[in-house]
């Protein structure tokens, strides 16, 4: 299966590309859609819209795993990130594929095994479970390849579940 990982941002979102395959995961592709701070929200949003078709187009994922966002100080924040995350939403969607939500804590236990991870220790476990010589850049993308992992072992715990009738 393949997990398309988004870390969202207006300025950097963040994208992560794996395929798990009988309980082994492997890195496909990451990275990160920018745009320069001055560019008008809007303008943002569409560029995330379309650079997220085109990420699609290439990778072909079969879902899609998008971080929730923490409650920010920062109110025009926050509300520019839940933005992005409509957006991604939206683009996933539309391309037909199901759009899994996760919070910040939900990644950090599901790659690091703790929910109060520091950014550099989920960096550090992404490298271990894709054997990756070094975290990629930007940071956004390693987070969207979290978000991605997360994705699969909560597809797996749901599965165990399952079969035992729960």
């Amino acid at each position: 299966m393949r997990i398309l990982g988004i870390d969202p941002g207006t300025i950097t979102l963040g994208y992560g590309v794996v395929d798990e395959e009988k309980g082994i995961i492997t890195h496909v592709a990451c990275g990160a859609l920018t745009s320069p701070p001055n560019t008008p929200l809007a303008e943002r949003l569409h560029n995330i819209f379309i650079g997220l078709h085109d990420i699609i187009a290439r990778y072909q994922p079969e879902e899609a795993a998008i971080e929730k966002p923490f409650v920010a100080k920062n109110a025009r924040s926050a509300l520019a990130v839940g933005q992005a995350i409509g957006v991604a939403t939206v683009a996933v969607t539309e391309m037909g594929i199901p759009a899994h939500h996760y919070t910040p804590t939900q990644v950090k236990q599901a790659v690091t095994s703790y929910g109060r991870s520091g950014k550099g220790q989920v960096q550090e476990m992404v490298c271990i479970l894709l054997e990756l010589p070094s975290p990629p850049e930007p940071s956004d993308a390693a987070d969207a390849l979290a978000v991605a992992i997360c994705h699969i072992q909560e597809r797996h715990l749901l599965k165990i579940l399952a079969e035992q009738g729960l």
